[in-house]
């Protein structure tokens, strides 16, 4: 039963970031770029992510979040790593990093850092309002500040805005940007420091913050570049 529930998860888990990447490149891949704007559609991706990690939190032994937990005891119980305190950054590295190598981003380097800032500023506020809120005991039981994963939520801020510049005219860097964050979030949970409930909330906040980020931008230092302007 326990690995009948765990595939169920995981491949609703990977629908929905599936899903994401998909959106994105269906977004970005419109020839004239225009600021992004708010619409509806885009609140499905985050808001079914937060609402399956609240599904998933329930506080009874078989909830869904504990039993990954307790699968995760029993198949890796002395895993421990320090990789996704370093890879959650790793999209915003590859932000700059690409354009440094001669790849193309959508928004010039001031309005882009401008935009990262503000969706750091969302992300960091709305995920201690609720670490402070709900005060939530670590799966491992080292402090009671598990719900939301602050590591996955910059995760996925960080992938979104990689996605958001370089998606639109390459076409795989949503898949990596997206792969890189599903990977703190996985390894979050085998170093038993949070709850599927954490990771999945956390993914939908980051990537709403981005968005907003995007949403409310003026660039007041210049117009974006259009996607029509490049020259290979």
């Amino acid at each position: 039963m326990k690995n009948i529930l765990s595939r169920l998860c995981f491949t609703l888990i990977c629908s929905i970031l599936f899903t994401a990447n998909v959106d994105a490149q269906k977004m970005d891949s419109i020839y004239s770029y225009k600021p992004l704007r708010f619409q509806p559609k885009q609140l499905i991706i985050p808001s079914g992510l937060i609402l399956t990690g609240i599904a998933f939190n329930g506080s009874g032994r078989e909830s869904v979040k504990n039993e990954f937990v307790e699968e995760r005891n029993e198949a890796i119980p002395k895993f421990r790593t320090r990789l996704d305190d370093y890879l959650q950054f790793s999209p915003i590295a590859l932000t700059y990093g690409f354009e440094a190598i001669g790849m193309k981003p959508k928004t010039d380097i001031a309005n882009r850092s401008v935009i990262l800032l503000k969706s750091e500023l969302i992300m960091f506020a709305s995920v201690e309002l609720l670490k402070n809120t709900t005060k939530t005991l670590r799966p491992d039981g080292s402090a009671y500040n598990s719900f939301p994963s602050g590591h996955t939520a910059q995760a996925f801020a960080a992938a979104t805005l990689l996605s958001e510049e370089y998606g639109y005219r390459y076409k795989w860097v949503p898949y990596v940007s997206y792969g890189l964050a599903s990977g703190v979030g996985a390894l979050r949970m085998a170093n038993n420091k949070h709850y599927i409930s954490d990771v999945l909330v956390a993914a939908g906040i980051g990537i709403l913050s981005t968005k907003i980020a995007y949403w409310t931008h003026r660039y007041k230092w210049g117009k974006p570049k259009r996607v029509s302007d490049y020259k290979d």
